[in-house]
């Protein structure tokens, strides 16, 4: 279990980070008074930071920070962020990391369009820097990332989703981003195609992991990693991993019975009873034990590489990410 803080595992790119944070303040300028005020709060907002942080590590690890990985993270980060304000829309969320929602303050006109302003902000930089090389890659994971929020939504209408599906959904969902982060990081600085090899599946496996304990903090927490409270995804009639696992362990009548209350489970009983009873089914700890396998296969990823504070760095991520408890 990793015992650093993020601020410890940032040491190695710490110059690095801190240059990223005026480009990426730069990049969000605007002559437009409400585009330049929305983002002006958008960097107050600023989260961890995780993006840019896997994008700078992979480069730094793969040869060294470019121009060019400055670049990669900031179209990252511009992307990510896109995606959270876009979410908010969807989820009519009213906050964002303690903070209110840019939908929440300036409605969900602005906020759609101030997404798609931040969208075409991070592909103009990667044009103007003839990047074309990462608009592949970002846009092949924006395509993911529409397509497994979409299945995830059709099969929560059903309540069928299998353990394929899931795992289909999450790669999509959450990985293909940190995928992305880790590929541009190598991309930046080189053509070995081990490396950018090596760094793709690092960022698959982590983005799989991370995702899954935050799916069993839902159980087990009290807030989850991405700051909702627990029982949120059963609220939301999302099937995830502990409770898949679960549902194919009891008879097929016990599932269903699962499944009705499921479909109603707006009030805190029952929200416990679906917790219990993936309890009961040890449903936490096989979850528990394939995101063990992920992060597992994500330090592996990194063996191409010679030993240094950068990898170590990335190894000690792969704990931090993944066993966080909030």
């Amino acid at each position: 279990m990793s015992k650093l803080s993020l601020k410890e595992i940032s040491k190695p790119i710490k110059s690095e980070l801190d240059r990223f944070d005026d480009i990426f303040k730069e990049a969000l300028r605007s002559n437009v008074g409400l585009v330049d005020l929305v983002a002006r709060y958008i960097i107050r907002q600023k989260g961890k930071k995780i993006r840019p942080l896997l994008v700078l590590l992979s480069a730094k690890l793969s040869g060294g920070v470019t121009d060019r990985t400055y670049r990669g993270a900031t179209l990252v980060e511009l992307l990510h962020t896109a995606t959270l304000i876009h979410d908010d829309v969807v989820d009519d969320a009213d906050k964002r990391r303690g903070m209110w929602s840019i939908n929440a303050l300036f409605k969900n006109k602005v906020a759609v369009l101030m997404g798609d302003y931040l969208l075409s902000r991070g592909l103009m930089i990667s044009v103007d820097g003839k990047d074309y090389d990462f608009l592949g890659v970002t846009t092949n994971a924006v395509k993911r990332m529409s397509e497994g929020e979409l299945l995830q939504i059709q099969k929560t209408r059903k309540l069928d989703i299998d353990e394929e599906t899931y795992f289909k959904v999450i790669s999509d969902k959450t990985a293909s981003l940190l995928e992305t982060c880790c590929t541009i990081g190598a991309m930046s600085t080189t053509d070995n195609k081990d490396y950018i090899e090596a760094m793709k599946n690092y960022g698959h496996s982590l983005g799989m992991s991370f995702q899954i304990r935050d799916d069993i903090l839902d159980y087990e927490g009290t807030t989850n990693l991405i700051g909702k409270p627990v029982g949120g995804d059963i609220k939301e009639k999302k099937i995830t991993l502990p409770l898949i696992y679960s549902l194919n362990k009891v008879s097929k009548s016990e599932a269903s019975r699962i499944r009705k209350i499921l479909k109603n489970a707006n009030d805190k009983t029952k929200v416990k009873e679906v917790i219990e009873f993936v309890k009961e089914n040890n449903g936490i700890d096989y979850a528990l034990k394939v995101a063990q396998k992920y992060s597992d296969e994500a330090k592996n990823s990194l063996s191409i590489f010679p030993d240094s504070e950068t990898k170590s760095s990335m190894r000690e991520l792969v704990d931090f990410v993944t066993e966080r408890k909030n």
